[in-house]
């Protein structure tokens, strides 16, 4: 029986071992490596072949979306499952759109992550029917895009992050950038939002149901 050759991405060594403990226990599926972050993902699809990547959606560094798109151009036929603590509303269309062929909370089920594998390494896409649901109403050709559609991804990640109380200093920590670089992120997303403040931000934030 030909395995499922899998690559887990994940910063978190005990999440890590908790999806190779799921599918070990699958005769069809090898967790063939494992990468703490995005420049070993990289690392690892350059010098190896893989039926599947799984990928954090939030790493140190570079974020998982930022990972996915350098990944999808270098091997544009890898399939990639993005598992993520974050509700569907907030990046599953973000990653979708970035060349992800599925997206599932870690809050799933694993016999809901082992059919998605099976199905994502047959060629096909993974998406829970309430996601399938917002998808359809996005591409429905809704001209008038919500304001934080205009944001690029790394503004959108910030601007969560501003939403659920963060200051600069410690999105700066958590993201391994610099408190000027996150200065200047908070500026572009007031401009392109038209807001003044991060109370805004925040009230927008729960308004639109993008944070708890």
């Amino acid at each position: 029986m030909k395995k499922i050759k899998i690559l887990i991405a994940d910063d978190h060594p005990i999440v890590r071992a908790g999806f190779k403990q799921v599918i070990s226990d699958m005769p069809d599926m090898l967790v063939a490596d494992e990468a703490a972050n995005g420049q070993e993902v990289l690392n690892y699809i350059r010098k190896k072949d893989y039926d599947l990547v799984l990928l954090d959606i939030s790493m140190p560094g570079r974020s998982g979306l930022e990972v996915l798109k350098d990944l999808k151009s270098e091997k544009p036929k890898l399939p990639v499952l993005i598992l993520s603590i974050y509700p569907e509303e907030q990046y599953a269309i973000r990653a979708l759109r970035a060349g992800a062929s599925g997206y599932m909370t870690k809050a799933s089920a694993p016999n809901e992550l082992i059919a998605a594998i099976r199905k994502i390494s047959e060629g096909g896409k993974y998406i829970s029917a309430s996601l399938a649901e917002k998808l359809a109403y996005y591409l429905d050709g809704d001209a008038s895009k919500p304001p934080h559609e205009t944001l690029s991804d790394r503004e959108y990640q910030v601007m969560l992050m501003i939403a659920s109380g963060k200051t600069v200093t410690e999105i700066a920590d958590e993201l391994c950038l610099s408190v000027k670089t996150i200065s200047t992120y908070r500026t572009h997303i007031l401009d392109k939002m038209k807001m003044k403040n991060n109370a805004e931000i925040t009230l927008y934030a729960v308004q639109n149901k993008l944070v708890g």
